[in-house]
């Protein structure tokens, strides 16, 4: 076996596992995902290509990511890899998760405690989206459109992965 496959099967494990023990959810784990990838293992129009293509496709943002990149990285063994280390921290999180709220689901601190987790889960995905948005070279009036209909559909509740696929078709015609 090759030691550089192994050393890079190796590093998506870590990465993985690493992003997924210090984030709780898929959605926040894109700004460190984000960190961690774009630079060491791929290119940034890479990264949003892996989160655009996870949020389109059902199932979990996390695991999807993590196989694209695990793919693009090792082949069908980093997605594998990637897939293990991104598993392994939710799965065994979910058991401990599982049976504290078992045994303290009746305290009145409970509500307030999950109450307060809501804005932050969200001022962290404003952030990520912010510094994609940011990033993009060619930033303009026709960039605004794009985001500005995106969130008027997802007010009208809109599916998110319509919403996507709608704003990449936009895309196709406005940035030809």
């Amino acid at each position: 076996m090759n030691k550089s496959k192994l050393y890079t099967w190796f590093k998506l494990f870590w990465m993985f596992l690493k992003i997924n023990l210090l984030t709780s959810s898929g959605p926040a784990s894109v700004g460190l995902l984000y960190k961690e990838s774009v630079g060491k293992i791929m290119t940034e129009s890479q990264f949003v290509e892996a989160v655009g293509f996870s949020n389109v496709m059902p199932g979990s943002e996390a695991l999807k990511v993590a196989m694209f990149v695990g793919y693009a990285a090792g082949g069908l063994a980093g997605a594998l890899t990637a897939l293990l280390g991104s598993a392994l921290p939710p799965t065994v999180s979910m058991l401990i998760v599982t049976l504290a709220i078992k045994h303290f689901q009746d305290e009145p601190w409970m509500d307030g405690f999950i109450g307060g987790m809501l804005p932050a889960v969200a001022v962290l995905i404003a952030v990520v989206a912010l510094k994609l948005f940011r990033s993009e070279k060619n930033a303009s009036k026709r960039s605004l459109l794009i985001a500005a209909a995106s969130l008027a559909a997802l007010a009208m509740g809109a599916p998110a992965p319509l919403v996507l696929v709608g704003a990449g078709l936009v895309g196709i015609g406005l940035f030809r």
